[in-house]
């Protein structure tokens, strides 16, 4: 996948008094936006601009021009910092965001290739073995897939291919993982 730099984020969590765990007194503390990029599914941690309030789901300019929303980004954070509703908010936007980038994830299927002569881009994928491999490998050849709903059809051993892209960026963003595929670190 092309790693470009997020110029968007949709919002995971919105903390209008800070962190319920900052013991500094409440005039000293900033409200924060946890955040998903939308390109780089970068976990973000974000201060929104004074008398600004955001909801989950909601999409935020974080890009390099003028901000209306945001005043500035405090850095990349790790999931374990996320909040309850964060974490339970995560999974579904992930399923969104490769929805919507659904032609970048049906290049990914058509262009992947091996990393060394034992071991498939595809293997890293939840699930995937060498049977699943050959056969997504097989099915390319003759002509590339259009869409989820055409690897759906041709690779019978792949009943969801979303489902096992959200697996993996979920395996990503917890850090354990050595090889990734669609989340920057």
């Amino acid at each position: 996948m092309i790693q470009r730099k997020e110029e968007k984020a949709i919002v995971l969590d919105f903390l209008p008094n800070g962190y319920p765990f900052d013991k500094r007194p409440m005039h000293l503390k900033t409200p924060i936006v946890q955040a998903i990029g939308k390109n780089n599914f970068t976990l973000l941690e974000l201060v929104p601009k004074k008398d600004i309030f955001l909801q989950p789901y909601e999409e935020v300019y974080i890009g390099d021009e003028k901000r209306d929303k945001i005043h500035h980004i405090n850095g990349k954070i790790s999931p374990t910092k996320l909040t309850g509703t964060a974490k339970g908010e995560l999974s579904h936007i992930i399923k969104e965001l490769v929805k919507a980038q659904e032609p970048d994830f049906i290049d990914f299927f058509n262009k992947a290739q091996p990393l060394s002569t034992r071991l498939h881009v595809f293997e890293l994928l939840p699930g995937v073995g060498k049977k699943h491999m050959w056969e997504i490998v097989e099915e390319r050849r003759g002509d590339p897939f259009k869409s989820f709903d055409d690897i759906r059809k041709r690779v019978k051993l792949m009943p969801d291919p979303i489902k096992v892209i959200v697996k993996r960026i979920e395996q990503e963003l917890s850090g354990t993982e050595k090889h990734n595929l669609f989340v920057d670190k």
